[in-house]
This record gives C-alpha cells, sequence and structure tokens, in this order.
C-alpha cells in the first residue's frame, strides 16, 4: 500500500522505527527492518520526523531495578540472590544467620521505601524520577549495613 505521510514520530532512540499519521489510515508502524519499501517512502516524504521520546517509566521499571539492586546487594557478599541470602536467617551458622537477619530488614526497609515514594510520584506529592536516579537515592538513603 502507498501512504500520504502527514506527520511521523520516531518510535526508537535509534531512529530504525516511526509512528506516522497518514492520509489512508490513522496510523501506521513503520521500520527499517519489518516495512523497509514504507519506510523509504517516509524517509523521501520531506516530512519532518519529530524526535523519540523516551516513556516515562513504568512501575514495573522501578520494581524490576529495585529487585535488582537487592539481588546484587546479596551476591556482592556472595549469595546466589535475594531469597538465597533471606533463606539463611534460621542457619545454624551464627553469621550466616545474623546475615540473613540483618539482609531481611534491610530488604523490608528497602521495599517499604520504594512503595512510599513510588506512592508520592503517583499522588504528585512528588516529581517522578529516573529509575538509575531513583535506585541511587534508595541506596543513599538506606546503605546495607553488613553485621560484623
Amino acid at each position: 500500500m502507498s501512504y500520504t505521510f502527514l506527520t511521523a514520530r520516531y518510535a526508537n532512540a535509534e531512529q530504525t522505527a516511526a509512528i506516522a499519521e497518514t492520509e489512508e489510515a490513522a496510523s501506521v508502524a513503520l521500520s527499517a527492518v519489518d516495512t523497509p519499501e514504507d519506510w523509504a517512502a517516509l524517509m523521501a516524504s520531506g516530512i519532518p520526523i519529530a524526535p523519540y521520546e523516551q516513556p516515562d517509566p513504568t512501575l514495573e521499571d522501578y520494581r524490576s531495578a529495585i529487585q535488582a539492586h537487592v539481588d546484587a546487594t546479596a551476591q556482592a557478599r556472595n549469595y546466589d540472590s535475594a531469597v538465597s541470602c533471606a533463606s539463611y536467617v534460621a542457619s545454624g551458622n551464627p553469621v550466616w544467620a545474623a546475615e540473613a537477619q540483618a539482609f531481611v530488614a534491610w530488604r523490608d526497609a528497602v521495599w517499604a521505601y520504594a512503595f512510599a515514594e513510588l506512592d508520592k510520584v503517583q499522588s504528585g506529592q512528588r516529581e517522578q524520577p529516573t529509575v538509575a536516579d531513583f535506585v541511587a537515592e534508595v541506596q543513599a538513603v538506606l546503605p546495607m549495613e553488613w553485621p560484623e
């Protein structure tokens, strides 16, 4: 199908895909890989293509990043994951049990803080941070302190 392009916006930062408004269809997704002929027609059309706009992070983006931080903290102490570290809470080895107890308390504080701050974002009480800034904030506010 041949399109008459009205407007377009890049759909990714690499500028290899776009969403275009056309006379023939409300909007169409085009890419250099999947629709090369239509992509070439868009490039040749001469219409300006608006830059890609990074969407705001989702709650899942924050959740995944916080979980990765929690897992990485356990892994830095040679546990396989947060779940693995927490599983030592009743260990017969007093060092491992103490580490697990400290870790579980820290993990719970991290999640409580994250949920409270993200609720503030959703209610408009604070600006929405980037995911990286939010993880850095959590690290600064709640550093993990392992027992000696």
